[in-house]
């Protein structure tokens, strides 16, 4: 619908700060002391803290049995279902025995149905975290610490070195989380962009594929670590892919083709099916099957995943090792993104609230609580947690269930898959990273949305396959914060014009209708001024202004000097002169300070005539009523070209903050401009930039509160009617 257009008049005195102060009574803001709340004890203190944090004691009572109970239910077995092989196979990604892949699928599964906020999110084993964990186990004990007599690995002690390594690391990460959750430090993860935090779960997802390829082709590699990792392992398989095991091969491939036949079968048939059809249980079972009824390891080589103890082992005190904290800390902040920002996406969808401190200290509590009984740093699963949601889950009942689930398997039937060959979890893994594989195509959507993203994308990605997931994340964090600021240093500056017959000001380079108003220059920066970019706003204005401002001031203050100098050399020669009147001889000599030329005749000419002025001296600063320095001193009376503006006015609202070097770099352009007789006024500064403006001592003497003005409108009028020099200007009609 078109709107009408309607012409209206606004009638109001012009606000400077001082005026706009008084008119609306202006105080400080009262300060609050949330810190004494913190402390009060009292019963609903007490009460508020327990269900804050601990929040299962708010919902459970309250849990509608008839409506969400048989949902979550399903919910719950469906995720098990899937919970089980990913289990076992991110154990192997971390570098660890399958078995702890389930104890890591139930017990943080457990606290995390106590202590967390999201209803539909599936905490548990995730790929990324588990490549992340494989990383240091591997690193800190490679194979070649093991080695026995025979070139063989002494493969329990190992095993046995790894999980200490990823049950101390939990431990860490678990302390981490906790920490920053209960200092309210919720609000790092915005440091993590959607790029970043994409980019880094593709390269994150490379590395999975990449450490999965050994149990593909049933190869022997070396363990790599640090920069340049990635690339070595992938020369290794390359140099060794004569050496493969056809059986694991051919094992991997069937396994592969029947998950993704399954996959697309669910994705066919998702809205016949009340649940979907647990290809990878399946997939699991029947290789299971086959391996010891065929025999694939003692007849064809396939490494399986043996012996698989029953029971759950007793809590161990774990080791913190210093080496393990910066791992530990990169892996707290990795798993916490991943977790929250699915959290909520699924409370935005079903209309409830997410709080992110309390999800740290939740997340914390299953990794702290998880490794002491030797499980290795968990987080959620994107694929289990959109299982739990489409399946009917309603609430962390189905994370319960599901736990409980692994639980029967570790008890009784773990056993049961010491058959299982690892290249067919090696195939459920990778098949399982289709989603972040698919992240590639961010490249082709970034690039037509916004390619500085795209270039964030980028520098993680490549950082993290050239330089590894820890120091990768680092190097992202580092980029990413580093364009910002130089973004920062690249605003968009503007000259400022009216659009007719309203009080809009617009960019007169993008608004064909954009008009100057006469005399009066006004320039806007898009960002916020601070030390890293203070000159180069400087520099922007006066190159915006078309005027060569530091060149004029030199020229004027260099004419300046030479009138000193001539009046000085004059005042030599009077007594001079006096002398040669009382001779009865006379010197003329004619002075004309104003141009600049000093004229010498002969001594026989005729009387003297000396014209002389004051002395010279710099113009004072003036205020809003336009004073004037000495006619010898202005620019005109000088013989330079005054500025076509007699005014300018500065668009300060796009400030947040302001810094001791904003607050120098305002006062030298009120400086400078008043040098050259251009009378400086500000325009829209917000009430904590003007507090910070009087902490920073910017008012004085010559810049006071009158020169700030509510509105650019406002300086405009302003400004018109008190010009600097000249004739008054007609006053400015808003009519909209």
């Amino acid at each position: 619908m078109e709107l009408r257009r309607r012409d209206y008049r606004v009638e109001r005195p012009l606000l400077n700060q001082e005026q706009l102060e008084e008119l609306g009574r202006w105080g400080p803001a009262p300060r609050t002391r949330p810190w004494r709340t913190s402390l009060q004890c009292s019963g609903a203190r007490a009460r508020a803290l327990l269900l804050k944090h601990l929040p299962v004691v708010a919902w459970l009572p309250r849990y509608p049995v008839r409506e969400w109970l048989l949902g979550d239910l399903l919910s719950g077995l469906s995720v098990a279902i899937m919970q089980l092989p990913q289990g076992l196979a991110y154990a192997l990604l971390a570098g660890l025995p399958p078995v702890f892949g389930l104890y890591s699928s139930f017990y943080p599964v457990f606290i995390y149905f106590l202590f967390g906020t999201s209803r539909h999110i599936s905490v548990g084993t995730f790929a990324v975290m588990s490549v992340m964990v494989g990383s240091v186990t591997e690193a800190l004990a490679p194979d070649e610490v093991f080695m026995q007599a025979g070139n063989s690995t002494d493969v329990k002690a190992r095993d046995a070195a790894r999980v200490r390594l990823a049950s101390s690391l939990s431990v860490l990460v678990g302390l981490f989380q906790v920490a920053l959750g209960l200092v309210h430090f919720g609000f790092v993860v915005t440091y993590l962009s959607e790029p970043l935090v994409r980019g880094y779960t593709t390269a994150a997802a490379v590395h999975v594929f990449v450490s999965q390829l050994k149990y593909v082709f049933g190869l022997q590699l070396s363990s790599f670590s640090g920069p340049l990792s990635l690339i070595y392992t992938l020369l290794e398989v390359g140099w060794k892919l004569r050496q493969s095991v056809v059986g694991a091969v051919v094992t991997a491939a069937v396994a592969g083709l029947v998950l993704v036949a399954v996959k697309l079968l669910n994705d066919k048939l998702k809205r016949h099916l009340p649940l979907p059809i647990p290809g990878e249980l399946l997939t699991l079972i029947g290789a299971t099957a086959i391996s010891y009824g065929v025999g694939l390891q003692p007849r064809f080589g396939v490494d399986v995943v043996g012996s698989i103890p029953a029971g759950l082992v007793p809590p161990v005190a774990p080791s913190l090792a210093p080496r393990l904290v910066g791992n530990a800390f990169a892996i707290a902040v990795v798993g916490f993104a991943i977790a929250i920002s699915l959290g909520k996406i699924f409370a935005l969808k079903h209309g409830y609230r997410v709080d992110s401190n309390q999800e740290l200290v939740a997340l914390g509590l299953s990794n702290l609580v998880g490794g002491v009984f030797q499980c290795f740093p968990v987080s959620c699963s994107m694929s289990r947690s959109l299982v739990q949601e489409s399946a009917g889950g309603n609430t962390q009942v189905a994370g319960a269930v599901s736990s409980l689930f692994i639980l029967i398997i570790i008890l009784k039937l773990g056993e049961l898959f010491r058959d299982l060959p690892k290249a067919v979890l090696a195939a459920t893994i990778i098949v399982n990273l289709k989603g972040m594989l698919l992240q590639f195509r961010d490249v082709c959507t970034l690039w037509e949305a916004n390619r500085v993203d795209l270039l964030i994308w980028l520098v993680t990605f490549v950082a993290t396959i050239l330089l590894n997931l820890d120091l990768g994340l680092a190097v992202a964090v580092a980029f990413s914060l580093l364009l910002v600021v130089v973004r920062t240093q690249r605003p968009h500056y503007s000259v400022l014009g009216q659009i007719p017959d309203t009080d809009v000001y617009r960019d007169v380079a993008e608004y064909s209708e954009a008009r100057e108003v006469p005399g009066v220059k006004v320039f806007r920066s898009s960002a916020t001024v601070y030390f890293a970019n203070a000159d180069l706003y400087s520099d922007a204005l006066k190159q915006r202004c078309g005027v060569d401002v530091d060149h004029l001031i030199s020229r004027k203050k260099k004419l300046l000097r030479k009138q000193e100098l001539r009046l000085k050399r004059l005042q030599k020669e009077k007594p001079q002169q006096q002398a040669a009147a009382s001779t009865g001889t006379s010197v003329p000599i004619e002075v004309n300070i104003s141009d600049g030329a000093v004229k010498s005749h002969d001594a026989d000419g005729p009387k003297a005539q000396v014209s002389t002025e004051p002395e010279p001296a710099e113009p004072a600063a003036s205020g809003q009523d336009g004073a004037q320095a000495p006619g010898g001193c202005t620019l005109k009376g000088l013989g330079l070209p005054p500025p076509a503006f007699h005014s300018l006015v500065l668009d300060l609202s796009a400030l947040s903050f302001v810094d001791t070097v904003c607050i120098k770099s305002l006062k030298n352009i009120f400086r400078d401009f008043r040098e050259i007789e251009v009378e400086v006024y500000v325009a829209g500064c917000q009430a904590p930039v003007v507090t910070q403006l009087e902490a920073g001592h910017f008012f004085d003497a010559s810049i006071s509160k009158q020169h700030l003005f509510a509105s650019v409108h406002d300086a405009v009028l302003f400004a018109r009617q008190h010009p600097r020099s000249g004739p008054a200007s007609p006053v400015l009609v808003t009519k909209l």
